[in-house]
């Protein structure tokens, strides 16, 4: 073959620059020969006959990064990738559906997974190989890419009958693994019994579950607060309550700028890894809205509105969609956006101020952040606190507002300074899914804290997705960045938007996003619905590119599709009282049986969804002019109290006509003798209709709801 010259090879290396991804631009420089997945690569792999060398990651992942740094940007580990393999580089949030195939292929292979994602794959794109992070050259415990490399190669050279006979087992593995849902119904104990795993799991003294790293997990907070509004049980109560006060107040919050980072890395919620996505924001909000609903604690409050403010300040572009995160690293080093020495604070606040600060916010001198690369501490502090308002004015012998005051003087001062410094890379692609999260969140947001401006972003965020992201047949893309929209879009997309959108419909009255809602949903179900066994598939019958179909029901940080569209399916039964959902639902629960017989903890937000399918469920009805104090006064009724088997339903009688097209059952909710009326309703009957706020609240039942104890 006739050797490349210096221009093609180039122009070669540039190809990555032609994508919409910031990751796959961030590696677009790199002398390693990168494809993106597509034809072209594949068609490469076939006419060199050479196996795939296929990496995926994300732009805000630190890990990723310091592959890109030590390995993929070296001349030495390019060289031994381009003679031997056809390498291809994939965005992980661009392609979630390829990232959850080859993710459980790697975890059958190795047993573990993460990211970055490394594989060797045939040129049927079957894989034999795979790796998360791999250093340049080895050290103990862990290969390097330059003894890997050659090794692979080597292989299948000697072995390529092996190597396809591996991959093809993994793959046939991968098919027969879609098991039929389970012939029993969810066990009537299976919330009992997921307590009884999850007090097992608990840290009793740090909160969470299990050990580090320790993700926010939010769907858990759901159920278990959930649960306790179900049966009373106190145990959930606490184990929630522990642990939402222990992320709050720990380093994985950022205490300066609001919301959450990724994950911590050790038990007491202190050192994170600095990345902060958008789907973390949303999820923790939903669960810190609940929390402060359920229990009046301020600081769950508090933390909700940080989460959302966040979102709001930056994250939501000049068009209104959301963008999907902010990176770790900062000038090469992780976290340095947000750290710490005493001595900076010490010169920034006033000396009244660091009295406050220091109570409040504790760093030493020595530092509580461990360098990465180096251990050890180098001075550096990451913000945390230890004490609630209340604790410091006792402390300090002070009043309570006084301290609030100078508390959020401490704050603006020392996020002023911290906003001269470089801010981390933010990756500004628009994502169906995870912006159907936060508009989900947004809108209970400004239920439980009465913030319209959150509704607000929340509408315009979904307008976006629905005008700019909308194929010519209905359906959703996934992506949209610089202008453009593209990837047909996973069913993580309709799970996300539907429930954002139901949110939306719940929040503002606008029948609007509930005929979206199930617009989206019938295009769902014609092109994700497993016909023959049930339940959703991953990837649009129209896929082509992917060796199997999969269905995702375990809840990672990111709830599984299956779990959420559980969720909307029960919602969808109750407003519109259609039969077809309610079957669909029972479908998608039968599958859970098996699953939280083995893996319990992986099922939270099908638990959150499952307790309102079986617990008891109403639909609230307000019918009447919007502006009516009386209307007014029964919404907040049911926005400002934790009421998570109520599903809201306000009919704005100027727009009765609307709310009849999309909900023909809504001509039974007229307003009685011209007054705003009420009525509160199960899947099956309706109660007396009431004229008060008052009345309401009583036929609501404000004490503990009984548990019916019905199963699926």
């Amino acid at each position: 073959m006739k050797k490349s010259s210096g221009i093609e090879q180039s122009t070669r290396y540039n190809r990555l620059r032609d994508e919409v991804s910031p990751y796959l631009r961030q590696h677009a420089g790199n002398p390693v020969d990168w494809f993106p997945w597509g034809d072209e690569a594949f068609v490469a792999a076939r006419e060199r006959d050479r196996p795939i060398f296929l990496s995926i990651g994300y732009s805000t992942c630190h890990w990723c990064h310091v592959m890109e740094r030590e390995s993929f940007s070296d001349s030495g580990v390019a060289a031994l990738m381009n003679e031997h393999f056809v390498s291809i580089k994939v965005d992980r949030e661009e392609r979630p559906d390829l990232d959850n195939l080859y993710m459980n292929a790697a975890i059958a292979l190795t047993g573990t997974g993460g990211w970055p994602l490394n594989l060797v794959l045939t040129p049927d794109l079957h894989p034999f190989y795979a790796a998360t992070y791999l250093p340049k050259e080895g050290r103990p415990g862990l290969p390097g890419l330059m003894e890997v490399l050659p090794a692979l190669a080597r292989f299948w050279r000697e072995h390529r009958e092996r190597a396809v006979e591996s991959a093809g087992l993994l793959v046939k593995a991968i098919h027969d693994s879609d098991e039929p849902p389970g012939r029993g119904k969810v066990r009537r104990d299976a919330a009992d019994r997921m307590i009884r795993d999850l007090t097992i799991q608990f840290d009793s003294l740090n909160g969470g579950f299990g050990r580090p790293p320790k993700f926010p997990m939010p769907h858990l907070h759901l159920f278990l607060l959930r649960f306790w509004k179900w049966t009373g049980n106190e145990k959930a109560l606490r184990m929630a309550e522990k642990t939402l006060l222990a992320m709050a107040r720990g380093g994985i919050y950022d205490h300066l700028g609001c919301g959450f980072h990724r994950y911590a890395t050790d038990a007491r919620w202190l050192v994170p890894h600095f990345e902060k996505m958008l789907y973390d924001q949303a999820l923790a909000g939903m669960a810190y809205a609940e929390a402060y609903l359920a229990t009046g604690n301020p600081e769950f409050g508090e933390v909700a509105n940080g989460c959302m403010e966040y979102t709001c300040s930056r994250l939501v572009s000049d068009e209104g969609g959301l963008f999907s995160a902010e990176d770790a690293d900062s000038e090469g080093k992780e976290g340095k956006y947000y750290l710490w020495t005493k001595e900076e604070i010490s010169s920034i606040l006033e000396p009244d101020d660091q009295q406050l600060a220091f109570l409040m916010y504790p760093v030493i001198n020595t530092g509580n952040f461990p360098d990465p690369a180096e251990g050890g501490h180098k001075g550096l502090n990451i913000l945390h606190r230890i004490h609630s308002v209340d604790e410091a004015a006792r402390i300090l012998q002070k009043d309570c507002d006084e301290i609030r005051t100078s508390l959020n003087h401490i704050r603006d001062t020392l996020l002023h300074h911290r906003e001269s410094r470089v801010r981390p890379f933010r990756d500004e692609k628009i994502l169906a899914d995870w912006n159907g999260l936060a508009v989900g969140a947004l809108a209970m947001a400004s239920r439980a804290l009465e913030k319209e401006s959150f509704l607000a972003v929340a509408g315009n965020a979904a307008s976006f997705i629905l005008s700019r992201m909308r194929m010519d047949d209905g359906g959703l893309y996934h992506r949209y960045k610089d202008g453009v929209a593209g990837i047909s879009a996973t069913s993580a997309d309709y799970a996300g938007m539907i429930f954002g959108l139901l949110e939306l419909f719940i929040a503002s009255g606008e029948p609007q996003y509930l005929e979206s809602a199930l617009a989206l949903e019938e295009y769902h179900v014609t092109h994700f619905w497993d016909h023959r066994k049930g339940a959703y598939f991953t990837s649009s019958k129209n896929s082509s590119d992917l060796f199997a179909r999969q269905k995702e029901f375990t809840d990672g940080a990111i709830p599984s599709p299956n779990s959420l569209s559980f969720s909307n399916l029960v919602r969808l039964a109750l407003l519109t009282g259609e039969e077809a959902f309610s079957r669909r639902a029972g479908t998608v629960s039968r599958y859970y049986s098996r699953h939280i017989e083995r893996h319990p903890m992986s099922c939270g937000m099908f638990m959150a969804g499952y307790t309102l399918y079986s617990g008891p469920l109403k639909r609230a009805v307000i019918s009447g002019k919007k502006t009516d104090p009386t209307f007014r006064e029964m919404r907040s009724l049911l926005n400002l109290n934790y009421l998570p088997y109520t599903v809201p339903l306000l009919i704005d009688t100027e727009r009765q006509n609307l709310f009849q097209k999309v909900l023909p059952a809504t001509r039974e909710y007229v307003p009685l003798y011209g007054k705003t009326t009420a009525y509160v309703c199960s899947s099956t009957s309706c109660m007396k209709p009431v004229f008060t706020a008052g009345d309401l609240k009583n036929l609501l039942g404000f004490s503990m709801l009984k548990r019916s104890g019905q199963g699926d």
